[in-house]
């Protein structure tokens, strides 16, 4: 069968996904075309298109769509809902039950919208509708290919829900408990996000990685959010606070929260007690998805010792690499794609396997879209920009890296997912004092103090990493060994800790190549990588993309494909 998952339940995220007898094809995010980050109240119509281009269908060749949202989630949850709700805030309760329906009329509203969009008349494909949350676990369990596991879909909010608490067994999501809003590990650390002067569902990250300077015992949350015997309890005058609450319209902190730890914090730098307050809301994240996770799972992870995890809350790589040192945990498996964009993707494996399909696990994240060298000499050649085509583009790269020099590297398939694999890229030598400074200063453009991340050679992980769990994605961080951290201090963030993707031969052999040629020019078997894009941009996708992104910061070096492109000409290499 030919599914196509559409994910544009909300205002952020959209994307698209196609699955075809069982096995992913493709998937891309909106934002990679429209070039606006999260690709806020926009329509995946590209994604769409781009998904049934690189499958050679139109759109009357689907035999099915799937949309991560359902109208029969908030009928089941409904009661759970007000009774959560309606102590606390029994009007809004009432409301917010009464509105749902119209909320869902749009939401369906703007699936129907893309459909249009891209040739497809109402009713012509049958539509399946997928619990959001059953949709985030999906993407997780048949990624991971596990025949059984414990399954945590921690996230701001689906329908109702925000966290689902599911085992996986033989390709289905069974559910075991939820948690329903506004109780929420996902608005808790947004909010908060939003108050230390980032923006919610974009810079929740960047709050991970200020906590690393922060001491938690000097601030108390632990009234804020409260949590055991399997629930969660939001004091909703202090985060993600009703309009009436709040500091000021525009931002989901209450007032309560500016009258007890100061003003939001304003500007770039490290300062406190912003630093301390983003380090107590990481122990509490911590400490409650913790909590939750052993109360509803304990059982399946006794017995199977693997986790899935998907939400918002997944792409927290503090979180992730506590969990794996977790004494019921062996294994955890989080895609590459977590967040709402990665919906789309688990709702068309819900319903492939729905159909009776066997969904084959996710084997790379490379999934977007492909350009060849004659394309892209094409395009040089029409802008008039000089460059030498490589007969070895990865030896090349890795020669400029071991003398110092950072390279924008572009090939193969665009990935899926918020992280940099190796195909658009920014690489840099880990081994080199200032690297990192000097591509957050003159290339990104972002935070000083924001770490990188290492690719590391599958084949010498488990030493440089001191562990053998797998981390394709950079969806896990390690505590380094003292020795890594001593080579390459450009990839060790404060905390001792590094977020790495393991670069398998088999699945990205070119980037494999680049890897080990330095590691033959240095002895060190990692490069820095961080994603193609300036702050605030989303990743690029295209060679013009690139070009455009080349010629407006401080990069130096490109390669595209097998060409390669300098602002200062350099002599012919092997």
């Amino acid at each position: 069968m030919k599914i196509l998952g559409v994910a544009c339940p909300f205002w952020h995220d959209p994307s698209a996904a196609l699955v075809i007898d069982g096995e992913v094809v493709a998937a891309v995010e909106q934002e990679r075309f429209s070039r606006r980050k999260h690709a806020v109240r926009e329509l995946p119509v590209d994604a769409v298109q781009y998904c049934l281009s690189e499958a050679g269908l139109r759109p009357q060749d689907l035999d099915r769509v799937a949309f991560p949202w359902s109208r029969r989630a908030i009928e089941e949850n409904r009661r759970a809902f007000l009774r959560r709700y309606f102590r606390r805030r029994p009007i809004k309760a009432i409301k917010n039950s009464m509105r749902a329906a119209r909320k869902g009329e749009r939401r369906i509203g703007k699936l129907h919208k893309t459909l249009r969009a891209v040739g497809l008349s109402q009713g012509e494909v049958p539509i399946e509708f997928v619990e959001h949350h059953v949709a985030h676990a999906a993407s997780a369990l048949h990624g991971s290919g596990f025949d059984q596991c414990a399954i945590a879909s921690i996230d701001g909010l689906g329908e109702i829900t925000t966290c689902l608490f599911a085992e996986g067994r033989a390709g289905r999501v069974h559910k075991l408990a939820e948690i329903q809003k506004p109780d929420s590990l996902g608005l808790f650390y947004g909010s908060l996000t939003e108050y230390l002067g980032f923006e919610i569902n974009d810079g929740e990250y960047k709050t991970m990685g200020m906590a690393a300077y922060g001491d938690a015992s000097r601030v108390d949350l632990s009234d804020i959010l409260r949590f055991g015997s399997g629930d969660l309890w939001l004091d909703l005058d202090y985060l993600w606070s009703p309009k009436d609450r709040r500091h000021v319209p525009q931002h989901s902190f209450g007032r309560r929260f500016v009258e007890r730890f100061g003003p939001p914090r304003e500007g770039d730098s490290l300062a406190e007690p912003y630093v301390h307050v983003a380090a107590a809301g990481q122990g509490l994240l911590e400490a409650a998805a913790f909590s939750l996770i052993e109360h509803h799972l304990e059982p399946l992870l006794r017995k199977t010792g693997k986790l899935c995890l998907a939400g918002g809350v997944a792409l927290n790589v503090v979180l992730n690499r506590k969990l794996t040192q977790h004494p019921l945990i062996e294994e955890i498996y989080v895609p590459p794609s977590p967040g709402d964009a990665g919906t789309a993707l688990g709702a068309a494996t819900v319903a492939a396997h729905a159909a009776g399909e066997a969904i084959r696990p996710l084997g790379d994240a490379y999934l977007g879209p492909a350009y060849d060298s004659a394309d892209i000499a094409r395009l040089l050649d029409e802008r008039r920009i000089p460059y030498q085509k490589l007969d070895d583009p990865a030896a090349y790269a890795a020669q400029l890296l071991a003398e110092g020099q950072v390279v924008a590297w572009f090939q193969g398939r665009m990935e899926w997912g918020p992280r940099a694999l190796g195909n658009r890229s920014i690489l840099g030598n880990p081994c080199q004092a200032g690297t990192a400074d000097d591509i957050n200063a003159r290339i990104k453009y972002r935070e000083q103090w924001r770490p990188f991340c290492p690719s590391v050679l599958e084949e010498r992980a488990t030493e440089f990493l001191g562990s053998k769990h797998p981390s394709p994605y950079m969806t896990l961080s390690f505590d380094l060994p003292e020795a890594s951290r001593a080579r390459c201090p450009e990839i060790t963030h404060v905390d001792g800790t590094a977020r790495p993707q393991i670069v398998s031969r088999a699945t990205n052999p070119r980037f494999h190549r680049l890897i080990s040629e330095l590691e033959r020019r240095t002895g060190v078997p990692c490069v820095i990588n961080t994603s193609l894009n300036r702050r605030g941009e989303p990743m690029v996708n295209s060679p013009a993309d690139a070009l455009g992104m080349f010629f407006a910061c401080g990069l130096e070096n490109l390669i595209l494909e097998d060409l390669y492109i300098s602002k200062q000409p350099r002599p012919a290499r092997a």
